[in-house]
């Protein structure tokens, strides 16, 4: 009953943000499903933060947010989403984290995100060839 409380209280001020930031009356809502995936292997990803911000419509990032946790099949949702842009971010321990605007304009949206493992650092010390630089004898 708190997590009801407290995810209805987030939708109520991402409402109010989106509407004060752009003057506009409130108007229609979507309900936006969410399903999180590993890119590698298509499963689920499990406690994975889904993070949604209102965004004017100058593209900046208004104040207010509402935060999620993706269930054992990698799925959240949330409903009464105000139609127009929305910054999703998902992070999720050893994964990159995703970040996309969207245009939220129909009753129901489902958005699917793929998370990817963290790629290796590029070093200016390695000639990409698989040896270090400093290996390489002079001609």
């Amino acid at each position: 009953m708190a997590a009801a409380i407290v995810l209805g209280a987030g939708m109520i001020g991402l409402a109010r943000a989106q509407n004060h930031n752009d003057n506009d009356n409130e108007g229609p809502m979507s309900s936006v499903r969410f399903v999180v995936l590993r890119d590698s292997d298509g499963k689920p990803v499990r406690n994975a933060q889904v993070v949604l911000h209102p965004v004017t419509r100058k593209g900046k990032q208004a104040q207010g947010e509402l935060e999620l946790k993706t269930d054992a099949d990698g799925r959240a949702s949330v409903d009464g989403i105000p139609y127009g842009p929305l910054r999703v971010q998902v992070l999720a321990p050893h994964f990159q984290t995703y970040g996309e605007d969207y245009q939220i304009d129909k009753p129901e949206l489902e958005v699917t995100v793929k998370l990817k493992h963290p790629s290796g650092q590029y070093s200016i010390y390695e000639n990409h060839d698989g040896q270090k630089a400093d290996d390489k004898k002079p001609q």
